[in-house]
């Protein structure tokens, strides 16, 4: 069966049996995220809510817990802006983690930087990520047979990752710019851990979700949004989708029979994406799949996690 734009979560698990599976999903209280939990639990996973806000995951894994019955739905504290968080988090992590979900983000937030003077937008989308999954490895491999996605964006087209200035520390700030480096992080992430961990049977994969209205945007004029993303689409219009529908890539990658032995690629509308033309705001650059920056950026993440 094939799946695309229109494809919900739950449609994508539809008879996929993920009992004795475990789950965590990263900023799984809200957008997405839910939809996202609420899929693997309903194909029978444990899934625990990886969330900043514990009053917020509690309510929704309630939700999730009753919409799929399933009781193994759990909550835990983890602040991907702060490398403490993370270290607590994977080290009260107990036995095998099959799939890992790096949901959460922040898009075009205001200025901002981490205890170790790290731009807010890379720290949390990717570096957090990066430590979280780095920590979590031991569980992974135990896993024996293990995935990992990683939530992307269209956004990865606005720019490369600039390694001579990633923290904005001589350039000007630019919201966009930060966040859409961070998006291409999280596909170069993607590329260089299946690269090193494919062999343990841990694949990594990235993907772009859609234009989902959710809490996401809390930092941005919607509406500015829409006509820069139409402009950059050559006057094409977004299409929005749901959170239903926008959780199904995500889905497909973490527990879709669909993505067995799928590594390092990066998906949208629940298919691989084609290389992106100039233009349009769908695809992949060429950039964000390039070995050479992957493994940079790797060298970097790890001098600067200490991991």
């Amino acid at each position: 069966m094939s799946f695309g734009f229109e494809s919900t979560a739950a449609e994508v698990l539809a008879g996929v049996d993920l009992s004795g599976r475990r789950a965590i999903v990263t900023g799984g209280a809200s957008g997405i995220g839910v939809e996202t939990a609420r899929a693997l639990a309903g194909a029978g996973a444990e899934v625990t809510l990886a969330v900043r806000n514990v009053e917020a995951g509690e309510r929704t894994a309630a939700d999730v817990t009753a919409t799929t019955g399933n009781q193994a739905v759990h909550v835990q504290a983890l602040d991907l802006a702060d490398q403490a968080s993370v270290e607590k988090f994977a080290e009260a992590w107990a036995g095998p983690l099959h799939i890992l979900v790096n949901n959460a983000g922040v898009m075009a937030s205001p200025p901002g930087r981490t205890a170790e003077g790290w731009e807010l937008q890379f720290a949390t989308n990717h570096l957090g990520h990066f430590a979280l999954v780095n920590r979590l490895l031991p569980a992974l491999r135990a896993a024996g047979g293990a995935r990992v996605v990683a939530v992307s964006s269209t956004a990865h087209l606005r720019s490369p990752v600039v390694f001579d200035d990633i923290h904005f520390e001589r350039r000007e700030y630019d919201p966009w710019l930060a966040y859409g480096q961070s998006k291409t992080a999280n596909v170069l992430f993607a590329v260089e851990a299946d690269r090193r961990w494919a062999g343990d049977g841990i694949r990594v994969n990235a993907l772009n979700p859609g234009g989902i209205r959710t809490n996401l945007q809390r930092h941005v004029d919607v509406d500015e949004l829409v006509r820069s993303a139409t402009a950059a689409n050559g006057g094409v219009p977004i299409r929005w989708k749901t959170p239903e529908q926008g959780a199904a890539t995500s889905a497909l990658l973490a527990g879709s029979p669909l993505a067995d032995g799928v590594g390092g690629k990066y998906y949208e509308d629940c298919a691989e994406a084609a290389p992106n033309r100039p233009g349009t705001r769908s695809g992949v650059a060429a950039y964000a799949l390039e070995p050479e920056a992957a493994a940079r950026l790797w060298d970097i993440s790890r001098q600067s996690t200490r991991i």
